[in-house]
């Protein structure tokens, strides 16, 4: 389950950009809570401490509490427009929760013991994460900001499968498992193999021209 966060937020009457860009002006940065069986309202947030919030993986994956003038509600971002260069949220989408609804939501996976493996004690070795989140469904209370992978097992040259992978209880997997989806989350690849494979193949340019399309054999 998930901490307790707490952000907060200001409502806000003024819409349409000129609004927008006079908050992003001061400081603020525009949003919306919607969903809950409740209108949509049009909120604002200070830019700083959600900037730092946001560069936490709670920020994406668990219920967040806004503190809307003194009034809470529970939501989970939705959506974060971002500058195209500049360190500035343009605009948060956040949606509220119901206790007895289930989410679908992308939680982040942190892989662990990697270091305490076979493969992450070889020099032979090196271990790649394929996939950083993953779908699943659960109730808010059940939300886990993050999904652990123990890969202490993990030998040179095995792959971990999404179905590998330990979920907390309350949680399942977005998309059900089978022989078409099945994605690798974690590899431990023998780079002395590969290497010796990509020396053993030849270059375009190291290939005789008697053995190339077109060549003839004198």
């Amino acid at each position: 389950m998930s901490n307790e966060h707490t952000l907060k937020a200001y409502g806000r009457k003024d819409e349409g950009k000129g609004a927008s860009r006079r908050l992003r002006h001061a400081g603020r940065i525009p949003a919306v809570v919607y969903g809950g069986g409740a209108e949509p309202a049009s909120i604002q947030l200070d830019h700083e401490p959600t900037w730092l919030a946001q560069q936490n993986d709670w920020f994406y994956a668990s219920i967040i509490t806004l503190d809307v003038d003194g009034k809470s509600e529970q939501v989970l971002l939705r959506d974060m427009q971002r500058h195209p260069y500049r360190q500035l949220i343009m605009h948060l989408d956040f949606q509220r929760v119901k206790a007895d609804q289930k989410l679908h939501v992308k939680v982040p996976l942190h892989f662990i013991n990697i270091d305490k493996s076979p493969a992450g004690k070889s020099t032979e070795a090196t271990v790649t994460s394929e996939q950083n989140d993953i779908d699943i469904v659960c109730l808010p209370g059940n939300l886990p900001e993050f999904i652990e992978v123990d890969l202490g097992g993990i030998n040179v040259g095995d792959t971990v499968h999404l179905s590998d992978v330990k979920l907390p209880k309350g949680v399942e997997l977005a998309h059900a498992i089978d022989d078409a989806h099945n994605p690798a989350v974690a590899v431990a690849r023998n780079t002395k193999v590969e290497a010796v494979e990509e020396e053993a193949t030849p270059d375009a340019g190291d290939v005789p021209a008697s053995k190339e399309e077109g060549g003839t054999v004198e």
